[in-house]
């Protein structure tokens, strides 16, 4: 039923008043579009071209839990996972930490929220989590989280909502659950229980940008500990030399705890992938172009197709090899 509203409401459509508004409020539309698309580009880190794909169920399986995100998103994702299976973690803290980033940040390190609140897990320095540099740096944030996690006990035990209530104090408690399916995913691909299930790719194209394999090392003695590369410097490959853009990254063959690699109960070919999907997580950020892992590899000319079958030593085992772009 229509509702008379008066004088003012039965200006003709054809009328210029109404034409004029219709204009103007196409216009604004637009104008809120276009808005709305660049914050969303700004807050994906302006890695909006690269997204990450994680998939579960059995290696090789068409069907199963699907996982999409951008490339920011992944960088900050596998940190979370590197710091915790380094600190010897269980999966099961890797997941609480990382359905708690998804719920406070959407795993982006940003820097504004409730009064000074800050980064990934929204710490806040003037609550003892540090300053705000640190609570900035995302290594160190959830190196902090995971300390206060350890705190609580019989924590792998009991809901994710309450273990990561615990440690956040926050206002919606039950806010986490929603994330735990898509935690889990995430936790198992990185902490290498499910090989091959984390694969990125660029939709923008070939990028000359060079990469650089000294910010490769760095990054990884960051989140992993100074015990994931080798010791002896002299076995990298001198500057100018073909591999000389390459990072290798040895694979302990001994299982149970090794700190600097990945968890407490990992076997080889866990901690390998764990480091595997490590480099697939900063290809974009770090400009890799290959990862090679046992009888696996990855190239960005065929990102699309993921981690691809090679002939046996192709790829290398007992080792990952990360190359960068030239």
């Amino acid at each position: 039923m229509l509702q008379y509203l008066g004088p003012v409401a039965q200006v003709s459509a054809s009328s210029p008043l109404r034409s004029r508004a219709v204009r103007i409020g196409a216009g604004v539309a637009v104008l809120v579009a276009l808005a709305g698309y660049a914050a969303v580009q700004f807050f994906a880190g302006g890695q909006g071209d690269t997204r990450c794909f994680v998939r579960g169920g059995p290696e090789g399986a068409e069907s199963g839990a699907r996982y999409e995100l951008t490339a920011e998103q992944a960088v900050n994702a596998a940190t979370i996972s590197s710091v915790g299976t380094s600190r010897g973690m269980p999966e099961r803290a890797v997941t609480i930490a990382l359905a708690t980033a998804l719920q406070e940040s959407a795993l982006r390190n940003i820097r504004h929220g409730d009064r000074d609140s800050l980064g990934l897990f929204q710490q806040r320095p003037s609550q003892g989590w540090g300053t705000e540099e640190q609570i900035l740096d995302p290594a160190y944030s959830a190196g902090r989280f995971y300390q206060h996690l350890t705190e609580v006990p019989g924590y792998s035990r009991l809901p994710l909502t309450v273990a990561a209530q615990r440690v956040q104090k926050s206002g919606f408690p039950q806010a986490y659950a929603k994330h735990e399916p898509d935690a889990a995913l995430l936790a198992s691909a990185l902490t290498g229980r499910t090989p091959a299930s984390l694969s990125c790719e660029s939709r923008r194209g070939d990028d000359s940008t060079p990469g650089d394999p000294a910010k490769v090392r760095e990054r990884l003695v960051r989140d992993f500990g100074a015990g994931v590369l080798p010791r002896d410097r002299k076995a990298a490959a001198p500057a100018g030399a073909p591999d000389a853009r390459t990072v290798t990254v040895p694979v302990p063959q001994e299982t149970g705890t090794a700190r600097g690699v990945t968890g407490v109960t990992a076997s080889p070919q866990q901690r390998g992938w764990a480091l595997a999907h490590w480099a697939m997580a900063h290809s974009a950020e770090l400009r890799v172009t290959r990862i090679a892992y046992g009888d696996r590899e990855w190239r960005t000319t065929e990102a699309g197709k993921g981690w691809q079958k090679v002939p046996a030593g192709r790829a290398g085992a007992g080792q990952i090899r990360i190359t960068t772009s030239p």
